[in-house]
């Protein structure tokens, strides 16, 4: 027996009630005392990783792998950038306190039916070292079939100081990205990173899950496996419940870091907001 859509929300129509009670208190909770929390250490996001790009990921605890279907999937996955047809320009940033430990990403994304094209750029700038990590991003993506599809990000760390605009740098890393959607509920994700100064040729490895528990409540996980000399694992999760289809909120647990957020979309505009360790940050998002 074929399980349409109307049968597989109805059969998840309790556990999505009771999620949803679940996910406003935690939503309340880590919004009225946030603030009491320690702050913990910084993650290294200077590196060319996709961490705290986008508030959307952030506000899921940067689990993002296997959904990757916005403007800043080529920071996340390049392979989810064929889910959106059309032109898609992209902003982010550190809100408030930015004196210190800034960081900033813009990006512009466009699919036509089969294949996508990605150009973005991450820079983080006043950290502890005084130094300036800029990278520039270009991806490509192909569907393969109707569940599958592939892409492919190279990355360029560009020099400071300089006299000219590096399009592509002096440094050169890259990403692999997978995504498999076996039907509309659930898809998988992969992400095979070579990390700026690294040794090995794959320094990273995210495996992702995506899963919609009824049409408001998407969950998310990523476990990431580092390697350079030692092998290290994290764990990234989190939750989105859309109260309307233009409000949602999130939350997540970023390596074992809450994360809290709230999403808007008005007339093809989307404006995201998240905190994680009491830093602040703001996504836009157009589509052209």
């Amino acid at each position: 027996m074929r399980l349409t859509k109307t049968n597989h929300i109805s059969s998840f129509s309790r556990c999505g009630f009771i999620a949803v009670h679940f996910i406003l208190k935690i939503f309340i909770f880590y919004s009225l005392f946030y603030c009491q929390l320690a702050i913990s250490e910084i993650m290294p996001y200077e590196i060319d990783r996709p961490l705290y790009i986008g508030s959307r990921p952030l506000g899921m605890g940067n689990a993002y792998v296997a959904v990757a279907d916005d403007a800043e999937a080529g920071f996340w996955n390049p392979a989810g950038l064929i889910q959106k047809q059309g032109v898609k320009v992209f902003f982010s940033g550190k809100l408030l306190d930015r004196e210190e430990n800034v960081l900033d990403s813009k990006c512009v994304a466009f699919c036509y039916r089969d294949t996508a094209l990605f150009w973005g750029n991450k820079i983080a700038f006043r950290l502890k070292n005084n130094d300036i990590q800029d990278y520039n991003y270009y991806s490509l993506a192909q569907k393969l079939n109707s569940h599958i599809a592939i892409g492919v990000s190279a990355k360029f760390k560009r020099r400071h100081p300089s006299d000219y605009y590096q399009f592509f740098g002096y440094k050169r890393d890259y990403d692999f990205g997978l995504l498999i959607k076996s039907d509309p509920y659930s898809s998988f994700g992969l992400l095979v990173q070579k990390l700026d100064d690294q040794k090995h040729w794959i320094n990273a490895v995210t495996f992702g899950l995506s899963y919609r528990l009824s049409e408001r409540i998407l969950s998310v996980y990523d476990i990431v496996i580092l390697s350079n000399d030692d092998l290290s694992l994290e764990t990234h999760l989190g939750w989105e419940y859309s109260i309307k289809n233009w409000l949602m909120l999130r939350i997540g647990l970023s390596n074992k870091k809450p994360t809290t957020g709230i999403g808007i979309k008005i007339n093809g505009i989307q404006l995201d907001y998240a905190i994680i360790d009491r830093l602040s940050f703001l996504s836009a998002q157009v589509k052209l």
